[in-house]
């Protein structure tokens, strides 16, 4: 899994309006955790809606090397006989996540604090990514990591015999780190603290409470501070995994502006910590509505309806909602050429260090799209020039990139010319039926020997 095989060129282009109900997979930070969570759990944890997108099925192929058995029931419903906190088994042979940056972050926290040795791997663009954030944290509970220079994969870790619970304070807002220190948390005797300046979602948080952890949430100024008590006896869950608010950025961002376009994207995980894009989107002018609002398995849920938005004005985003859409700042730069006036972005440096360096991947393709962009560390700024202006008439590099990709080929779809895409075959890591998804809404995609 550590490659996808030869690159997939796609173009998008221009064609009639986008209408009809868009069905979005199983969220994808929910999915992963269902299986990690119900990998140390005593029992039998049924899981249905999981995305089985190429992620999330590492992430399942890696608890079964633990010693789990997780078992496909079909229809997207899965089945997770856990081995309990403390449980995992050392794998035979090396865990490779594929392109899964929060599966592997995850999961070496899940192992960090059991007497284990791992070995991890991935995609080239998994490889390039720094691993220090999670593993300099992981040393303070005596876990050991050897790794390539700058804390990359391939790197094997050496879980801690006799763990001791830490107190650590996020230097950056990020979900992933927060997770991995809860994760080793749950096998360290005594109580295990995060403190996190920004909220970051809080997925983690709403599941081991649900699992039965021990787990208490005080507010310490602005900061949120996380108490976990180690060595929980968890009880198994029927989890119903909601539709990924970050998949379905995309048919609603394209409903924006894509001309005529009125789009239904029902179910969708309105979880607070993870909806800051659709606040953005409805503060630019955005025709969109959330509809039969209600609550399900804990998680906030809603019905989304897009149209076609000509009068979108850019903004300045507030820094502070970046934690909440930090994935989805590609597609707002898309949606955010199509209004009138400058976007703008700061606080986003965490962009830098996901798949790819994102604000450059996203800057060199506005621009060979025909839209002026402006770049920093942690800021970037896109200058809209309206609906219908954008040139288009690109080749763009994905950069082994899903959210890349997939954000070109939205902006080809309401250019003037057609955009291809180097490769989209990383899509299917987090959004397997996006390329269907969207031809049916209207969408014209097609493979490209370009």
């Amino acid at each position: 899994m550590s490659g996808h095989g030869t690159p997939q060129p796609v173009s998008a282009r221009r064609a009639g309006p986008l209408t009809g109900t868009a069905e979005i997979p199983g969220d994808k930070s929910v999915s992963h955790r269902s299986l990690i969570l119900g990998a140390m759990t005593v029992g039998e944890t049924r899981i249905s809606g999981l995305l089985e997108g190429d992620d999330v099925l590492a992430t399942a192929d890696a608890m079964r090397a633990f010693g789990a058995e997780v078992s496909d029931q079909g229809g997207g419903n899965w089945s997770v006989h856990g081995v309990g906190v403390g449980g995992f088994g050392e794998p035979e042979a090396v865990i490779d996540c594929g392109n899964a940056g929060t599966g592997v972050r995850l999961i070496m926290g899940a192992m960090a604090t059991t007497a284990i040795s791992t070995t991890f791997t991935g995609d080239a663009s998994l490889r390039s990514r720094p691993m220090g954030r999670v593993t300099e944290p992981l040393a303070q509970f005596g876990t050991l990591s050897y790794g390539r220079t700058g804390g990359r994969l391939p790197m094997t870790v050496v879980g801690a015999a006799n763990p001791t619970p830490v107190r650590f304070e996020l230097p950056v807002p990020s979900a992933q780190v927060k997770s991995a220190v809860l994760l080793a948390g749950l096998n360290t005797p005594g109580e295990t603290v995060v403190i996190e300046p920004e909220a970051t979602r809080d997925h983690t948080e709403r599941m081991l409470t649900a699992f039965g952890a021990d787990l208490s949430i005080e507010k310490d100024g602005g900061a949120r501070v996380i108490t976990l008590k180690g060595q929980p006896e968890f009880t198994p869950q029927t989890i119903d995994v909601p539709r990924d608010p970050s998949s379905a950025a995309f048919p609603v961002a394209a409903a924006l502006i894509v001309e005529g376009s009125d789009v239904l994207v029902p179910n969708i995980g309105m979880n607070p910590t993870r909806s800051g894009v659709f606040t953005t989107f409805q503060d630019m002018g955005a025709d969109l509505t959330f509809e039969n609002q209600r609550t399900e398995g804990g998680e906030p849920v809603a019905d989304l309806r897009a149209r076609f938005s000509p009068d979108m004005k850019g903004i300045e985003v507030p820094p502070a909602r970046a934690a909440s859409m930090i994935d989805e700042y590609p597609i707002l730069s898309v949606v955010a050429s199509f209004a009138e006036g400058r976007t703008v972005m700061r606080g986003v440096k965490e962009l830098r260090v996901k798949e790819c360096d994102r604000i450059d991947a996203m800057a060199q393709g506005l621009r060979a799209a025909g839209v002026t962009v402006a770049e920093g560390e942690d800021w970037w700024e896109v200058e809209g020039i309206g609906p219908r202006n954008v040139q288009g008439n690109a080749r763009v590099e994905a950069r082994l990139d899903h959210r890349i990709a997939m954000s070109f080929l939205i902006l080809g779809m309401a250019a003037q010319k057609s955009v291809t895409v180097d490769d989209a075959g990383p899509i299917a890591t987090s959004f397997p039926i996006f390329m269907d998804l969207m031809t049916r809404l209207g969408a014209s995609l097609h493979k490209s020997n370009q």
